[in-house]
């Protein structure tokens, strides 16, 4: 016998907190559709970002190293994998919906330029006079118009959940648009936790990353209160531990270390504002998933090393120094000729403005694709 997509719906109806989002009380899609026999809208919803070919070329973009110095390092597709991975893990516990976290997940790095955060800051210094460039706003625009796989529309046409949870995305490194999504209202605690599972994700791999890239020793890395804690406790769990498995120990106990700590705060900001429903949610005056207020203090320590000893380390600013200056220009090439663009977007240019063309252009490209056009252009 199939699970119907209505005996899936009465299941969240009872395993789910009153609080979470239940896919039956979805606010719909931009375009009307009928409903699948046996899969919720935000089953859907991550099965179609899951074959679209902005999710593909993630594997090709940058995290944080290039992806041509090593196998091993973070791409941004293993990165998003990563994130949907730990927010799963904190839906469940917090008996929230997993399939709308997850699809929020998956889709939230999708307007990522190539070469990473060089790629993005080299198009918002080129287009600050343009509208400037939120990588937010070009992964709603990915999957509202970029993609175009269906007879009926262009775009995804995903729930609205899944869109307000890519412009209301916000961590350090991401601002949020919030635009037409009312932005007075808090986004759901499914949006609100794929923000600090980035967060989780990101801290983890760089500090892995770092590691074995060779930019960050262990004694730098112990001056973080939170990662000499968790070696201590390493060593004495496993004291004969050889180096190399102690590193992958590490990193298990800091993503284990942040998402209980995670798990138990917002499980208790959310008893203490007195969340019932799912507008009590929307209305709250802060967001309810967080850290506890100590282990968000060794978050930031932990977030500030990084910056300073990992980011900011004079091998990755000069690969990001050529990276910008690869983008900018490709993106003053493509201005200066139009020709130099596919047909397939010399077309738009009937109907859409050039900037905006050429920014959705240089924005999906791949690190390897775009180095291509800049040897072929530029030499």
């Amino acid at each position: 016998m199939l699970l119907s997509r209505e005996n899936e719906e009465k299941i969240e109806a009872q395993v789910l907190a009153p609080y979470a989002v239940q896919s039956c009380r979805s606010q719909g899609r931009l375009h009307s559709e009928s409903e699948h026999p046996y899969r919720t809208c935000f089953q859907r919803d991550r099965d179609r970002v899951i074959h679209c070919g902005a999710f593909r070329r993630l594997k090709d973009k940058t995290q944080v190293f290039a992806n041509d110095q090593d196998d091993h390092f973070r791409t941004r597709l293993t990165h998003t994998m990563e994130v949907a991975q730990i927010s799963r893990t904190i839906a469940r516990a917090l008996r929230l919906n997993e399939d709308l976290a997850e699809a929020i997940a998956l889709v939230h790095d999708l307007g990522h330029t190539p070469f990473g955060h060089a790629g993005e800051q080299a198009l918002q210094e080129i287009l600050k006079g343009e509208g400037g460039f939120n990588h937010n706003a070009q992964s709603l625009r990915v999957v509202d118009y970029l993609e175009d796989r269906y007879p009926g529309w262009r775009g995804l046409n995903l729930t609205y959940e899944v869109r307000e949870g890519i412009v209301k995305h916000e961590t350090d490194y991401d601002l949020p648009d919030a635009g037409e999504f009312e932005p007075e209202y808090r986004a759901s605690l499914e949006g609100q936790l794929v923000n600090l599972a980035d967060e989780i994700a990101y801290n983890a791999h760089d500090v892995d990353d770092g590691y074995f890239s060779g930019l960050l020793t262990w004694q730098a890395l112990r001056e973080v209160s939170i990662i000499d804690r968790l070696f201590n406790e390493s060593h004495q769990s496993y004291p004969e531990l050889p180096e190399r498995k102690r590193h992958y120990h590490l990193i298990r106990l800091l993503i284990n270390w942040a998402v209980s700590d995670l798990v138990a705060a917002t499980a208790e900001r959310i008893k203490k504002y007195n969340i019932k429903t799912f507008a009590d949610v929307r209305t709250c005056p802060i967001n309810l998933v967080c850290f506890s207020e100590p282990a968000s203090g060794d978050a930031t320590a932990l977030k500030k090393f990084l910056f300073a000893k990992l980011y900011r380390h004079e091998k990755l600013l000069e690969s990001n120094r050529k990276s910008h200056q690869q983008v900018t220009d490709l993106y003053h090439a493509y201005m200066a000729d139009q020709n130099l663009l596919p047909q397939k977007y010399i077309d738009r240019l009937h109907d859409e403005n050039k900037v905006q063309v050429v920014k959705d252009y240089i924005a999906g490209m791949t690190d390897r694709f775009a180095l291509k056009e800049h040897q072929r252009i530029i030499g």
